[in-house]
C-alpha cells in the first residue's frame, strides 16, 4: 500500500480525552457542558479545545431518554439492562456552526485495543445499513455481526455450518428481538458453495453496504479442497476473492460502501520480494504436500489478504468502495486453533492476555463504520489506528499478481468471471 495514502493524516493523539477532574455532560436539548469536579464549576467550552458542541440525531436503539423526580435527565439502555447518566450521543457530537474541524484533525484516533466493537459504535444508529459477514458463528466474527444488528443493521451471517449460524441468530435476537439476523451458507472450501451464496445473497435484491471477510483457518494440516486447491490458502483467500468478485456490481451499486478484510500481523513473516513471492504461490498444487507447513501456510494467506485488500482499493476506491484491512489481535480466545492441540493449548495459557473477541472485532467495525474514515481507502489498521504493513503488502505489482492468479485459479474451474476485475 503506497505511502501516498497516508500523506497529510495527522498523529493519533485524541483531543477527546478530558483532562483529570473534568466530566462531559448534556442539557436535555442537547447542548453539551463541562463538569470540573476538583473545582465544582461548570463551562459550556471543551476545557481542551475551547469548542461548543451539540449532541446529534436520534438515540440508538434500545436506548431511551428519562428525567427522574428531582429533574435530572438519565438514560436507560434496554439492551444491556443499565442505567446512565452519560447521553450515549456523547460520543458522537457535532460543533457548533462556525467551529468545523478542520481536514488535519479528521483522523485521531479515539479507540484503542482496549475499546470493544459496542464501544466503537455507541451512539449510533445503523438502520438501512445491510452488511454480510463471514464466519459469523462464532468468535470475532459473531461479535462483529452481533454489534452491528445491536445497531440496527440487517446483517447477513455467511458461515459454514448452519446449525452454529442458527445458534448465533438466535444469540442476537433473544438480546434485542427486533434485531434483523439471517442465515446464508457458505463454505469457502468450496467454490461452488461461494456461488451459491452470493446468488443467494443477490437474490434478496438488497444493497451491500459493508462485506466484512473475517472467516479464516489456521494450522490446518495439508489437504486439499474439493477445487483440488490447498485448502488454507482458498479458504483464507480464494474463496473472499471469488465472493466478493460475485458481490462487486452489488457493492458499487450500493455506493458508498466499505470492504473489510481480516488479515493478521503473521502477514510480515513471509519476506519475500517479487520473484519469491510468485515461487510461494506456486506451492499451490497436490505436489507440494512435502513442503507444506501449517504456519507458512497462514502467514502467506494473510500477506495475500492485504494484497487483495490493495488491489480492490485501486480497482473498486474510484467507484466509492472503500477497502481495509485489519489485524484483530493475537491469539484472541476462539475456534481458531481447532486444528491443533498444541496452539489451543498456547492459545488457553496467553488467554489472560488478549484480547476478548469483543475487542478483537473493534478494529473492523470501525473501519466498516467510522465516519471519520468516508472516502479513506487502502489502509491497514491494528488497534484502530492506522498503520504501515510489510512492504511486500505494499506492493502493487505483487497485488496485480495474486489477482491475475487468483482470476485464473477461478475461471478454470467456475468459468469465466463477471466482468469488471480489470484496473
Amino acid at each position: 500500500m503506497s505511502a501516498l495514502r497516508y500523506a497529510g493524516l495527522d498523529d493519533t493523539d485524541s483531543e477527546d480525552e478530558l483532562p483529570p477532574a473534568w466530566e462531559e455532560r448534556s442539557t436535555p436539548d442537547g447542548w453539551i457542558y463541562y463538569v470540573n469536579h476538583a473545582e465544582q464549576k461548570t463551562q459550556w467550552d471543551n476545557p481542551k479545545t475551547g469548542k461548543r458542541k451539540k449532541v446529534a440525531g436520534e438515540l440508538p436503539y434500545g436506548w431511551q431518554q428519562l428525567v427522574d423526580a428531582k429533574g435530572q435527565v438519565f438514560f436507560t439502555d434496554h439492551i444491556n439492562g443499565r442505567t446512565t447518566f452519560v447521553d450515549p450521543r456523547l460520543a458522537f457530537p457535532v460543533e457548533e456552526p462556525g467551529a468545523a474541524r478542520s481536514s488535519s484533525t479528521a483522523f485521531r484516533q479515539r479507540f484503542d485495543g482496549s475499546s470493544t466493537a459496542l464501544d466503537v459504535l455507541q451512539g449510533r444508529d445503523l438502520s438501512g445499513v445491510v452488511a454480510l459477514v463471514t464466519g459469523a458463528s462464532s468468535g470475532i466474527g459473531f461479535e462483529t455481526s452481533r454489534s452491528l444488528a445491536l445497531h440496527g443493521a440487517r446483517v447477513f451471517l455467511a458461515c459454514r455450518d448452519a446449525a452454529r449460524g442458527a445458534h448465533a441468530t438466535q444469540l442476537i435476537t433473544s438480546e434485542w428481538p427486533q434485531a434483523q439476523v439471517d442465515v446464508l451458507p457458505l463454505d469457502l472450501s468450496s467454490l461452488r458453495s461461494v456461488r451459491e451464496c452470493a446468488a443467494s445473497f443477490i437474490s434478496q435484491r438488497l444493497p451491500l453496504h459493508v462485506a466484512v471477510c473475517n472467516a479464516a483457518v489456521f494450522a490446518a494440516p495439508w489437504s486439499l479442497t474439493e477445487d483440488l486447491l490447498e485448502s488454507t490458502f482458498q479458504v483464507n483467500h480464494l474463496g473472499h476473492f471469488y465472493l466478493l468478485r460475485l458481490l462487486q456490481e452489488t457493492l458499487v451499486r450500493s455506493a458508498p460502501a466499505r470492504v473489510v478484510l481480516v488479515s493478521s500481523e503473521s502477514h510480515r513473516f513471509p519476506e519475500l520480494d517479487g520473484a519469491g513471492f510468485r515461487v510461494d504461490l506456486s506451492r499451490l498444487s497436490p505436489a507440494s504436500r512435502s513442503d507444506h507447513w501449517p504456519a507458512l501456510a497462514y502467514n502467506r494467506s494473510k500477506l495475500c489478504t492485504l494484497l487483495l485488500a490493495l488491489a480492490l482499493h485501486v480497482r473498486l476506491s474510484p467507484l466509492h468502495v472503500a477497502t481495509h484491512a485489519v489485524h484483530p489481535g493475537n491469539m484472541v480466545p476462539t475456534r481458531l486453533a481447532r486444528h491443533s492441540w498444541a496452539y489451543r493449548l498456547l492459545f488457553q495459557l496467553a488467554r489472560p492476555f488478549t484480547k476478548s473477541p469483543q475487542q478483537a472485532a473493534a478494529t473492523a467495525v470501525y473501519c466498516a463504520t467510522a465516519p471519520e474514515l468516508h472516502g479513506a481507502s487502502g489502509m491497514y489498521f491494528n488497534n484502530c489506528c492506522r498503520c504501515l504493513p510489510s512492504a511486500a503488502a505494499q506492493s502493487e505489482e505483487l497485488a496485480r499478481d495474486l489477482w491475475e492468479l487468483s482470476e485464473r485459479l477461478v475461471s478454470e474451474r467456475m468459468g469465466p468471471l463477471p466482468p469488471g476485475g480489470s484496473a
